[in-house]
């Protein structure tokens, strides 16, 4: 597509196809900047490409900066959590705004979020970062003890969690002092939180000027396994409650551009807490979900609300109506098997045979022995479902659990 040579051109880091071909067919100048690995692919089709490995930020790291300022690049947009610190370093040279990136820093480290969530005003559950096996303990003993349990009566987990780690990865479940013995060393320092007994969903916001200009509320059916857009009703009716919680989130991290992906509990009477924030598109496809349900493509809006050369008219025709404008709903269940030792893979008839049922990623096995899951695994592949009922694509979702793809 004709790049206009009066708007923004952005860096994207991190290496994601979809992302590419979207910036392929928009407007706007960009580059890759992605590791050595990539440079081959680049010169092939022709993709613009600045070779970066992104190991632990060093006294080299402005180096990147002072490349992308050279050719004239106005903002970097981070694709995956290992980007979000460099973002935040380029883009405090190239936007000469230093806060930027301290922001990023705040936006990777689990536990400095939480405190500056909690200096904003936000509800968010008890949680202490742990150095070693004793502090997790000390922590599940406290927690128990403030519940007032009693002796005999079941421990209310707690959940651990890697400071700057995307997600899921590295994420535990501790119920008993047995199970900290579990813990691998070299895990620590870890993040841990009390369990908070509710509804969680994740939110994708779009934000431009300070103000959010497409808000998504993406419900997951099982946390880890299925996800779909947009969520049912029932979900959807706390949406100017969560577009209040969104707005403080704004405020209490200064964010004035880019794009957030906050994950929050409902509680049963209706309370919201805040779980976690992240400043790059979230995972389990949701970006793919959301091209589908609306049309529009999220990795273009991403790139929008990025540029601070987009204009506002821009930005407002640019998204559609929520919730209003879906076609459809879209979902995706991530498949992982449910026996120690599979040979082949094999798609159950009925998920294939339903009606929303559209295509899937899964490939043959290459090992036969599943590797046990520590924490939350990677899943095998992903599964995409499509339909006009929210409920019918809750329950299609949550009965792919009980199904086995790998035989």
């Amino acid at each position: 597509m004709k790049k206009d040579p009066s708007k923004g051109y952005v860096a994207l880091l991190g290496w994601s196809l979809n992302a590419i071909e979207a910036a392929e067919n928009f407007d706007r100048r960009y580059v890759v900047v992605a590791p050595d690995w990539a440079e081959e692919y680049c010169q092939k089709h022709d993709i613009p490409y600045v070779s970066w490995n992104f190991e632990r930020l060093n006294d080299r790291s402005m180096e990147i900066a002072e490349t992308l300022q050279e050719m004239g690049v106005n903002v970097a947009i981070p694709l995956f959590e290992e980007t979000v610190e460099w973002a935040g370093a380029i883009n405090s040279v190239l936007l000469d705004n230093p806060r930027l990136y301290g922001q990023a820093l705040l936006l990777r480290d689990k536990a400095l979020m939480k405190r500056r969530a909690q200096l904003g005003g936000i509800r968010v559950g008890i949680f202490e970062e742990a150095h070693d096996k004793g502090d997790v303990i000390r922590f599940l003993k406290r927690v128990n003890q403030t519940l007032l349990k009693l002796d005999g009566d079941p421990n209310d987990p707690i959940h651990l969690k890697a400071f700057d780690k995307a997600g899921c990865l590295g994420h535990r479940v501790i119920r008993t002092p047995d199970e900290v013995d579990t813990i691998p060393e070299e895990e620590f320092p870890v993040l841990m939180e009390s369990h908070l007994d509710g509804w969680e969903f994740a939110v994708e916001a779009w934000i431009h000027d300070g103000k959010i200009r497409f808000l998504n509320i993406s419900e997951y059916v099982t946390l880890g396994y299925s996800v779909f857009v947009p969520a049912t009703p029932e979900l959807e009716q706390y949406r100017p409650q969560i577009t209040a919680q969104i707005e403080k989130l704004i405020k209490a991290f200064d964010i004035d551009f880019g794009f957030i992906h906050p994950e929050y509990f409902v509680t049963s009477d209706g309370e919201m807490y805040f779980g976690e924030v992240a400043y790059r598109p979230p995972g389990f496809k949701v970006f793919e979900l959301l091209e589908r349900a609306y049309g529009f493509n999220a990795y273009q809006g991403l790139i929008l609300s990025f540029d601070p050369k987009t204009t506002e008219e821009e930005i407002t025709t640019f998204f559609p109506k929520e919730v209003v404008d879906a076609k459809c709903h879209a979902g995706c269940f991530g498949v992982y098997p449910r026996r120690r030792v599979v040979s082949r893979l094999e798609m159950p008839e009925e998920t294939e045979d339903h009606p929303y049922f559209e295509s899937h990623e899964l490939t043959p096995p290459l090992e036969e022995t599943v590797t046990k899951r520590t924490a939350f695994g990677t899943h095998w592949g992903l599964v995409y479902f499509t339909g006009d009922d929210a409920h019918t694509m809750r329950d299609l979702l949550k009965h792919q659990e009980e199904l086995d793809f790998y035989v």
